[in-house]
């Protein structure tokens, strides 16, 4: 018998939606507990849920959840009820972002090597990360082979999730929309304590609505997508690199024992430099 806990989870990770098979659209939600210490939240159908059950990240999400026997990956539960999530409070970024900076850049650890990272991978100790890259080389991006997606996949993915729940709200089905593929994949080059330059993906949630909307705002057609590029790196390189920037870390399932570096970025941390007690008198 599964034990059931309830969690207190400071959101601090929304990926772009997926589509899978078993449950139909889906975002890695993950976060840390007041101590630092990290929890994933999967399934969670996100845009599924009504709009007051909607979260965004550096909320404080409450819900009861049990282990997922079918990820070992230590920090992954599953919500017991999707409709008992719920936002209990919100953490913003006053005082120099002083309570955010507390629990994720003290209380959580912070990881500068890339090796140790993958070496705690492969032990199943880690699959969630805060991690500062010692120099961000770059923010580059290339096409996706098929810009829409595998029309094979939906239609056993509509088929798994067409089905309509006796005992459940199922207005959602008549009106829901699979959201758009987005048509590059996108990627952070950097150095990490040891020197080693990598390339990892990211799949902030974020970026995608970024340039969805920096290409709607530029015409809506492939011939716009260089304009909505441009934009994305201005923010996601020029701007963050203005910042203490940290990313988060996480590993895919299907790869997390499969691929020699199991890590992509899930999301970014762009916090402001800390300025000295001196500076900050003149505030």
């Amino acid at each position: 018998m599964e034990q059931v806990r309830e969690e207190r989870i400071l959101v601090t990770v929304k990926t772009y939606p997926t589509l899978s098979q078993k449950y139909g659209e889906t975002v890695c939600t993950a976060g840390v507990r007041e101590d630092g210490s990290w929890v994933r939240l999967y399934p969670v159908p996100f845009r599924r849920l009504d709009e007051e059950e909607h979260y965004k990240k550096y909320d404080w999400l409450a819900c009861r959840v049990m282990r997922k026997t079918k990820d070992s990956r230590p920090e992954t539960f599953r919500p017991l009820d999707q409709s008992e999530l719920r936002v209990i409070g919100h953490m913003d970024t006053g005082d120099q972002w002083r309570e955010r900076r507390n629990i994720l850049l003290g209380k959580a650890r912070v990881w500068t090597r890339l090796k140790e990272l993958i070496a705690a991978a492969k032990a199943k100790e880690a699959s969630l990360a805060v991690f500062k890259p010692a120099q961000v080389v770059d923010f580059v991006w290339k096409p996706e082979e098929d810009r829409e997606w595998d029309i094979n996949k939906v239609r056993q993915m509509r088929k798994a999730t067409g089905q309509y729940d006796l005992f459940d709200d199922n207005t959602w089905r008549e009106t829901f929309q699979i959201v758009q593929k987005l048509p590059y994949q996108f990627f952070y080059k950097f150095k990490d304590a040891d020197g080693r330059i990598s390339k990892l993906r990211v799949l902030d949630w974020e970026l995608g609505a970024l340039f969805r909307n920096c290409r709607r705002r530029a015409g809506g057609r492939e011939s716009s997508e260089p304009e909505a590029l441009a934009k994305v790196k201005e923010k996601y390189l020029n701007a963050f690199l203005l910042t203490d920037l940290h990313f988060f870390l996480g590993t895919t399932l299907e790869w997390h024992f499969r691929a020699p570096n199991p890590w992509i970025i899930v999301g970014v941390l762009p916090i402001p430099p800390e300025l000295p007690e001196s500076q900050l008198s003149f505030l």
